[in-house]
């Protein structure tokens, strides 16, 4: 959900700007310099608007931030794995992080990379936990978010798979709607309301539980919105965007992989609990 290429910044767009976006991005901090509009030219193209950065946003540069970010995570995530109580405070600290992330108007790096090392210590703890009930899950998963994440951007980079701004508003729907759904989820387990430690996951639609339904559906979504990172990126280098704007790229891709990698390790928990 906070992922930067649902968003609808048009500084990503390779089409003309119509005047309100183009106010929208004047009045933000990445448009650093004040644009003259001669009304006998065309209105100018994102990359116009932005100044064409003298030392622009590249893929390579922001797969160095990706990696970096990851580093933190995992080293964070080491502690996580040591110290698996402090998952579940380290996720709703994660999850406020990200909402200012989201919502705040300048990029600062210093937060993201912070984000990281929180992050990475919910992914260490939830690790431990899932690894001491399902030996074994923890390479499964990895497995599995390997193979979502290849598959996604090959066919990304084969031109098969695109977003488009009708689906964006559609997954966004969906992933708002399971956002609640989880919410209310764990609230029935943490009160009691729900025996079955899946919560409501654990109901059984035609012999198959809830969960797995939804875990499916979820990884779906993260995959959608792994192509829309992928887009991010390289509308971003396309324009040539202020180097800075690679960071929010980078976290968009972090937060993505980690939704899948905790998605699919809780579908195949769910799975074997049912053997």
């Amino acid at each position: 959900m906070s992922s930067p290429a649902l968003s609808n910044n048009p500084a990503f767009s390779s089409r003309t700007l119509t005047s309100a976006e183009l106010e929208k991005l004047y009045n933000t901090p990445a448009a650093e310099k004040t644009v003259q509009q001669d009304p006998s030219r065309p209105a100018p193209t994102a990359a116009e608007v932005l100044g064409g950065a003298s030392d622009p946003m590249t893929i390579e540069n922001t797969i160095q931030k990706t990696v970096g970010l990851f580093a933190i995570l995992l080293t964070t995530a080491v502690v996580g794995w040591i110290f698996p109580a402090v998952s579940l405070p380290a996720a709703l600290v994660a999850l406020v992080l990200g909402l200012v992330i989201g919502f705040r108007k300048k990029i600062s790096p210093g937060l993201i990379m912070a984000y990281a090392a929180i992050e990475g210590l919910f992914v260490g703890g939830i690790s431990r936990i899932f690894e001491g009930a399902y030996s074994g899950i923890i390479f499964q998963a990895l497995l599995g978010t390997l193979v979502v994440v290849a598959v996604t951007l090959i066919l990304f980079r084969s031109g098969k798979v695109r977003t488009s701004p009708r689906m964006n508003k559609i997954v966004m729907i969906a992933i708002l709607s399971y956002l609640a759904f989880s919410l209310i989820n764990l609230a029935l387990v943490w009160t009691g309301a729900m025996s079955d430690p899946w919560g409501l996951r654990g109901i059984e639609i035609f012999g198959i539980p809830l969960g797995v339904i939804i875990g499916l559906l979820a990884i779906g979504l993260a995959a959608y919105t792994l192509v829309g990172d992928f887009e991010f990126i390289a509308n971003g280098e396309r324009n040539r965007l202020p180097k800075i704007y690679g960071w929010q790229a980078a976290w968009g891709l972090m937060v993505t992989i980690v939704w899948i990698y905790v998605e699919i390790l809780r579908l195949i928990a769910i799975l074997r609990s049912q053997d």
